[in-house]
């Protein structure tokens, strides 16, 4: 069989998202650009590494550069105006799609480990190849990602190239600001008096170090930080050593009965039921991705990730569709 053409990176007929969602941060070399495609400053540098050295630098500069950003966005995002739990493909996603849709909106993601992506990585079993069946194509040609087109789904060469560019488009957003490293340790809640059948309303998250999380049953009065937000994403991933976290908090608060508990792999039926079913689980949490299979008994779809990305663009959308209300209940 002759191989699959590469697709460019153009735009879907039909836009998955209701605004247009011009990519961020493009820019050009432009005039300073090479006949090898390289800048004229780096061709200048090879061969001339003998004079070559960097500009003068204090070691307290370094300490103070990282320092005062990071403590600035710590105070900036302590009352934030919707914060997504896990940065993988699923929360990437729904960060890339609120952060083009709402650039007013403050973004905050914090995420348990130290390098974002989740397990989109690489596909299954450790290989290399991303699959994702249609209609998710058009997220892949709204990031400029290439494809292999296959008839009903499509074939990234590399999980890493989705996973690096929806990463980098996300992190040239003003709006959005990344906590890796960071976990989530609880649930900010406020009574719920709202009418709508839950004891609780979700007003925030609880975070501390991800290291010093993993430290509590040996090391004694480790106290978290806080950040407010009316509006929490979760999707932080079936259920493992930081997975499914938020629902089975809401398990522990008795604000679900139990877990549905994730069924079997079932590619056909798991991918529709985690995007059409990505919701507002209690007011202001939002679940989606493979958490929500924890909470539906839904199968899982291992090696095919149409549905994180697309579960993503469906949690901002519910974001968005709730946010007013939550915002003025979260001011009270």
């Amino acid at each position: 069989m002759a191989p699959s053409a590469i697709s460019e990176p153009t735009r879907p007929e039909g836009p998955i998202l209701t605004k247009s969602l011009a990519t961020a941060g493009e820019t050009a070399v432009g005039n300073n650009s090479t006949n090898n495609g390289l800048s004229k400053v780096i061709t200048d540098m090879m061969g001339n590494w003998d004079a070559f050295t960097f500009s003068p630098i204090r070691e307290s500069q370094v300490s103070r550069a990282m320092t005062r950003r990071y403590f600035a966005d710590l105070d900036a995002y302590a009352e934030s105006d919707i914060v997504i739990i896990g940065a993988g493909s699923c929360g990437l996603s729904a960060a890339y799609t609120l952060g083009k849709l709402r650039p007013d909106l403050k973004i905050a993601i914090v995420e348990a480990g130290v390098a974002p992506g989740g397990g989109a990585w690489l596909g299954g079993q450790l290989f290399s190849a991303m699959v994702m069946r249609k209609p998710a194509d058009a997220f892949l040609r709204e990031l400029g990602v290439p494809f292999e087109d296959e008839g009903h789904f499509v074939v990234v060469k590399h999980a890493a190239l989705f996973t690096s560019t929806v990463l980098s488009k996300v992190l040239q957003l003003p709006n959005v600001k990344l906590f890796n490293a960071t976990a989530v340790e609880d649930l900010i809640t406020r009574k719920s008096d709202d009418g709508e059948g839950s004891e609780v309303r979700v007003a925030g998250v609880v975070t501390n170090w991800t290291l010093v999380s993993m430290h509590h049953d040996d090391q004694s009065c480790m106290d978290p930080n806080t950040i407010n937000a009316p509006v929490i994403i979760s999707t932080t991933g079936h259920d493992g050593p930081f997975g499914a976290f938020s629902v089975k908090r809401l398990v522990s608060m008795k604000q679900l009965e139990q877990l549905g508990g994730m069924r079997g792999l079932d590619m056909q039926s798991a991918e529709d039921a985690i995007v059409k079913n990505t919701r507002e689980i209690v007011p202001g949490l939002i679940v989606g991705g493979m958490e929500l299979s924890e909470v539906d008994g839904a199968n899982r779809m291992g090696p095919t990730f149409g549905a994180m990305a697309l579960s993503g663009v469906k949690a901002a959308e519910e974001a968005l569709r709730v946010f007013d209300l939550r915002k003025s209940q979260n001011a009270l």
